[in-house]
């Protein structure tokens, strides 16, 4: 008892030793895996966030490289200057093509307003009068606050960094890439400085309305040839120009009389070069759906600025539905874009799924001159890689298998000790059971040799009882015997086709005198059966020790009586061993069959016995093909069963 509590106590520690670094692997995994999935997340919603900003930047550097003089109706030829005064459409006079630009205006020093989508904007064509008035609207509202927002351009605060709920200590890209360098936050999408310009003269006065441009023309001194030509060297790329407050001329010539048409200077005129000083893009809310975002242009002392209407939601509508709304990423994801008025909200747009307890949270402020625009990007759950399917289905192999195995184990290592245990009692059992029969043999031996027999009837009783012992004990030997042959699988069968009678002749036989002195009948119920093939010492064998335990066991049975019956079912011949004894304990009727096996009551206490009886015959059927159970009958008694083919 106590050697199977230890192995309890020795099993339960090696289960914990096996589960604590098994669960310790499995949690880390877990939590590597959810990292991933994070990180991974992280990564492609950085990529959108990151298509968004590369669009951005293409307006920018689209609207920063447009020459100065396209915010008029009609321009110079690329190249030509004004010398032959031929003039075309400019790029701007046609309506935008992206929907969510209103148009392009230009806001003169003195407040005025003009657009490269008419050529008089008092006299604009029907179709684009309701446009002309918008932005005529749009640029008197910008008039009351240029001076007070857009003349000082100041560098842009630190961008609020990205931020989520959790960051994982290894991303997706972070194994492979270093993108610490490449995704440093930019402060501006363009240029973040002022930047000199050299323009002609064609386009300043193209720039400006006439009477500006005559100003223009006639406030400049003349220049010698050589510093007309010092000043049409082109400005280094690269080179910052210092700041100015004014024009800076950049040729000299005698002052002709302006063209009656401002668009066409004369061929000298066109030789004349000025440096114009152009400032990064900025944007200035005129109401709640309308921005505006130009550039600033400062020639002779005058400040033009130069831009495009962009109608709030349709931009950020457009964002959505360009860089996200199609994206698969959507279907579990909520991007919400906003756009910010000096800390207030004024507009938004949401698309994907609804999103109520975000376990992933990434926010991107986009740089200048974008920062009224922020974007979020959330998701409730975080979608699971394969990675995570393989886990949990060895987390549930091992929760089955690591049990099982314990439990397998477990029951392996106590049948070894029950059996160690049984074989100990199995010697102990042997011996005694053999000292028996030699010690009654020895003793009426002496008893014979000393002539302490009265009479001849008494010799022969104890002739009779020697007999009996030397065949008990012979039984016993040989009982030890088969079994040690059939555990090494030694003992071969010689199998005969009869009908069962010579094997309950012999077995009436052997056992009828014993079965007498007990007290037992015998009663046999021999159906009819045709011939089967069996081996008739195995088989005497096996009845005799079914019928001696029974005998054993049977002695303090009010009716000391054991049936054999055999009887055809099918294929099969049965042959069943009944008593009336006192039947077999519940819990052990599929023990008893085991090696060495003796139930635990107090009626095996004192009966003598080895355990192999029943051990033998299970073995012995067995090898026959044939099958052996036992089951307590409705009255007293319990019945053994064989089945054998037939």
């Amino acid at each position: 008892m106590m050697t199977t509590k230890r192995l309890k106590w020795m099993i339960v520690l090696f289960g914990l030793a096996l589960s604590i670094p098994l669960t310790y692997f499995v949690w880390r995994t877990t939590h590597g895996i959810e990292q991933e999935e994070v990180a991974t997340l992280r990564y492609f919603a950085d990529t959108i966030f990151d298509e968004m900003e590369r669009s951005l930047t293409a307006i920018v550097v689209r609207e920063e490289g447009r020459p100065v003089d396209q915010y008029r109706f009609r321009i110079f030829p690329p190249g030509l200057s004004g010398e032959s005064g031929e003039t075309i459409p400019s790029p701007l006079s046609d309506l935008p093509q992206e929907t969510y630009i209103l148009g392009y205006f230009q806001n003169n020093p003195d407040g005025s307003f003009q657009t490269p989508l008419v050529e008089d904007a008092r006299n604009a064509p029907a179709e684009r009068q309701a446009l002309i008035t918008q932005l005529e609207a749009a640029n008197r509202l910008f008039n009351q606050k240029r001076t007070r927002v857009t003349d000082q351009i100041t560098p842009q605060p630190p961008l609020v960094p990205v931020a989520m709920k959790e960051k994982p200590q290894a991303g997706f890209a972070d194994k492979y890439l270093d993108l610490s360098r490449s995704q440093r936050r930019k402060a501006y999408l363009g240029q973040q400085e002022k930047r000199v310009e050299q323009i002609t003269l064609g386009q300043a006065s193209n720039l400006a309305k006439q009477d500006q441009a005559e100003t223009l023309w006639e406030s400049q001194p003349a220049l010698s040839a050589t510093e007309r030509k010092d000043r049409r060297q082109p400005i280094q790329e690269g080179v910052a120009a210092a700041p100015t407050t004014g024009r800076m001329r950049t040729s000299r010539i005698p002052s002709p009389a302006v063209s009656a048409d401002i668009g066409q200077p004369s061929p000298v005129e066109a030789e004349s070069n000025f440096q114009v000083e152009v400032a990064p893009l900025q944007a200035v809310f005129i109401q709640d759906d309308q921005i505006f975002i130009f550039r600033r242009i400062m020639i002779d002392h005058r400040i033009y600025r130069q831009g495009f209407i962009v109608w709030i939601k349709a931009f950020l509508e457009h964002l959505a539905e360009t860089y996200f709304v199609a994206q698969p990423m959507a279907r579990y994801t909520k991007l919400r874009l906003q756009a910010w008025d000096q800390g207030r909200q004024a507009g938004v747009v949401q698309a994907g799924v609804d999103s109520r307890d975000p376990a992933f949270r990434l926010d991107r402020r986009f740089p200048s001159p974008f920062t009224f625009l922020s974007a979020t990007l959330t998701c409730d759950d975080v979608p699971r890689s394969a990675g995570r399917r393989t886990l949990n289905i060895m987390i549930a192999v091992l929760a089955v298998v690591v049990p099982l195995g314990l439990f397998a184990l477990y029951q392996s290592v106590r049948a070894l000790v029950d059996l160690s245990e049984r074989r100990s009692q199995f010697v102990s059992s042997v011996t005694h059971e053999l000292k028996t029969p030699l010690t009654n043999i020895r003793m009426y031996i002496e008893m014979l040799e000393q002539g302490i027999a009265p009479d001849p009837e008494r010799e022969s009783e104890y002739f009779r009882i020697l007999d009996s012992e030397s065949a008990r004990l012979s039984r016993l030997i040989n009982n030890v015997l088969e079994l040690a042959k059939l555990e090494k699988r030694q003992r071969p069968l010689d199998l005969q086709t009869g009908t069962f009678d010579d094997v309950l002749q012999e077995v009436q036989t052997v056992m009828g005198e014993k079965l007498r002195q007990e007290g037992f009948a015998l009663r046999v119920d021999h159906g009819e059966i045709r011939p089967f093939p069996y081996d008739r010492e195995v088989m005497v064998q096996v009845l005799i020790n079914l019928i001696e335990n029974s005998m054993k066991f049977g002695r303090t049975a009010a009716v000391r009586e054991i049936t054999i019956r055999t009887r055809r079912v099918d294929s099969r011949v049965k042959i069943e061993v009944s008593d009336t004894g006192p039947g077999i304990v519940q819990h052990a009727i599929k023990k008893i069959f085991d090696d060495f096996y003796r139930v635990e009551s107090p009626l095996t206490q004192t009966t003598r016995g080895t355990g192999i009886g029943l051990a033998l015959v299970k073995k012995f059927i067995t090898l026959t093909g044939g099958t052996v159970s036992a089951a307590n009958n409705q009255g007293p008694g319990c019945t053994i069963t064989i089945s054998l083919p037939g």
